[in-house]
């Protein structure tokens, strides 16, 4: 009896070991992009008729992948050392609904295209990474998308924090567009405009 509690304590924490081993992040892009995708395939039907929709499936199968909170900062640049800590809170999350618009209205355009994801390699020591996905269509030419992955030094999970599309990084843009606008009007009056862009 002894032997066999010990053998199972054994498995037990073999097995919750293996679960929290953090995925590599070519997983995580892979694993979230079929959870997505399969969602938005078989969602076709409820989305012609309730469009918001597809900002409730971002929310619940892209989210969890992206890091707003590090994206958010990045956007601020310089800008994030001038602001309080409620600032920041209250722009991190107007810049999440904002990403949950801006992914949700890209994603409106997928109509069961083919998804090719880079074949996984080591990451030795790296704490960021870009992934690489290619949608293909055969009447149009193909995407080429590539996520820019970090990992958290805390939870050492890879998350993406930028979407480069055709070579245009969201973040950069979104940092020029929004550091133009936090100098002229303030962060207060950008981070309401993001969070009237997303009702």
């Amino acid at each position: 009896m002894k032997t066999l509690i010990i053998l199972l304590s054994l498995f037990i924490s073999t097995n919750v070991i293996a679960v929290q081993e953090p995925l590599s992040p070519y997983k995580v892009i892979e694993e979230s992009g079929n959870k997505l995708f399969s969602r938005i395939a078989s969602s076709q039907q409820e989305l012609k008729k309730f469009p918001d929709l597809m900002r409730n499936i971002v929310e619940e199968e892209l989210m969890p992948a992206i890091d707003f909170k590090y994206a958010s900062y990045k956007i601020l640049g310089k800008n994030l050392k001038k602001t309080t800590k409620d600032q920041r809170i209250k722009f991190v999350a107007s810049m999440r609904h904002y990403l949950i618009r801006t992914y949700a209205t890209a994603l409106n355009q997928y109509n069961n295209q083919q998804v090719v994801y880079q074949r996984a390699k080591s990451t030795g020591n790296a704490k960021a990474i870009p992934v690489a996905v290619k949608i293909i269509d055969s009447n149009r030419p193909e995407i080429n998308i590539v996520f820019q992955m970090r990992k958290n030094k805390k939870t050492q999970q890879w998350k993406a924090y930028d979407l480069v599309v055709e070579g245009i990084s969201l973040l950069s843009s979104k940092q020029k567009e929004f550091n133009s606008r936090i100098k002229k009007y303030g962060i207060d009056q950008v981070t309401t405009e993001l969070a009237a862009l997303t009702r």
